[in-house]
């Protein structure tokens, strides 16, 4: 009979700036997990900040798993790896798509079980819909305001103020004053002159 091959875990504890006291206690708990299912810690991330839109270190446990250096990745819980439902499920999708699994202790999910990836598919079924809703929300804020008769998209060019701009300084009107009767920037009225 084949011996399976022991999976390499990685391990990503994350804490805001002001909550570090519960570092270790994620650490200890996803230790004694990967113990206890007979997984090698190959990587252990310990990932202090507040609110960042860009996680180096989780983007690093990405690219880890990218290169097949995990078969699995735990958290402590979900809200410690993913930003957002959308971020959170497009990860654990591509996550899934590589092959490797993804267990969170506090929710019980565990994406190396059939059971846990098709929970995975239902999340994803969920945040397409969740994108659908804010895609419909957006789409009917444009059409309100475009009724409402207010300005979207690019503000305008200052390509509109260039004949102004050409009279004014004809005239020995100054580049800082031209700005500043026509609300545009000096550098603004330099390169409409410079045309």
């Amino acid at each position: 009979m084949a011996r399976q091959k022991t999976l390499a875990a990685g391990l990503y504890a994350r804490v805001s700036t002001h909550d570090q006291q519960t570092l270790p206690m994620q650490l200890h708990t996803m230790r004694e997990y990967a113990e206890r299912r007979g997984w090698m810690i190959a990587r252990e991330v310990r990932d202090i900040g507040s609110g960042a839109t860009v996680r180096p270190l989780r983007e690093e446990m990405l690219k880890a798993a990218r290169r097949r250096e995990l078969d699995v990745i735990i958290v402590w819980r979900l809200d410690r790896w993913g930003r957002s439902l959308v971020d959170l499920i497009g990860t654990l999708q591509e996550i899934n798509t590589l092959g490797v699994g993804f267990v969170s202790l506090t929710e019980a999910l565990d994406l190396t079980t059939p059971g846990g990836r098709a929970l995975a598919g239902m999340l994803a079924v969920f945040a397409e819909f969740e994108r659908d809703i804010l895609r419909d929300r957006v789409k009917a804020g444009i059409a309100q305001a475009r009724l409402d008769g207010k300005p979207h998209g690019r503000p305008e060019s200052v390509q509109i103020y260039a004949e102004q701009v050409k009279k004014l300084h004809q005239v020995g009107v100054s580049k800082s004053e031209i700005g500043k009767r026509l609300s545009i920037s000096r550098t603004s009225v330099r390169r409409l002159l410079e045309v």
